[in-house]
């Protein structure tokens, strides 16, 4: 993984970590984004089916708290393991389900958007291009997600139907990854 860590160049702050109340439960708003390999995804139109976890960023002060992320996330849903060359603590669950890390250019951020794509697109690795995607728009999503800060980023979970399963915000912690795991094993 060429500089993974930089996938989301605008996006995590160090502010405490805010749980979105009131979501869980609600369909998830529809967004659309574009990956770059220039595929749209509707979001949760096209993710339907299959749980989804979603990764948002709203400003670029969530840089460090995302980057805590991505390397546990590539590990636990992208990275495939080989079961023929696997050891016994190489055995794990490969889960089937949609990621996504979504930038969100709203408002005046919308200014630096094409200069922000560029400058992630030049540091990611191709592999990662299907599971990036770009929010461009003036629709800023704060009362439908029920997020108080824009400078954390935010997950959710949404199951099959897109309904949020779960949310949560901050930085990355073994717990908060354990959440996720659950409810998506719980219901799969």
């Amino acid at each position: 993984m060429k500089k993974v860590a930089l996938l989301i160049v605008l996006a995590a702050g160090l502010g405490l970590a805010f749980m979105p109340k009131g979501v869980v439960g609600k369909m998830f708003p529809y967004l659309q984004g574009e990956n770059y390999n220039g595929k749209k995804v509707n979001i949760p139109t096209d993710t339907k089916g299959k749980y989804t976890l979603l990764g948002m960023a709203f400003s670029n002060k969530a840089e460090a708290d995302l980057k805590t992320w991505i390397n546990p996330i590539y590990n636990k849903f992208i990275l495939k393991i080989d079961r023929s060359k696997a050891d016994v603590f190489d055995v794990g669950v490969d889960y089937d389900v949609n990621l996504y890390f979504i930038p969100m250019f709203t408002g005046i951020n919308q200014l630096t958007s094409k200069s922000s794509k560029e400058n992630i697109k030049k540091n990611t690795d191709k592999e990662m291009y299907d599971y990036l995607l770009f929010y461009e728009g003036d629709k800023t999503y704060k009362e439908e997600l029920d997020f108080e800060k824009k400078d954390i980023p935010y997950f959710f979970v949404l199951d099959k139907t897109g309904k949020i399963a779960y949310a949560t915000s901050g930085e990355f912690k073994d717990e908060k990854l354990e959440a996720i795991l659950d409810v998506i094993e719980e219901n799969n």
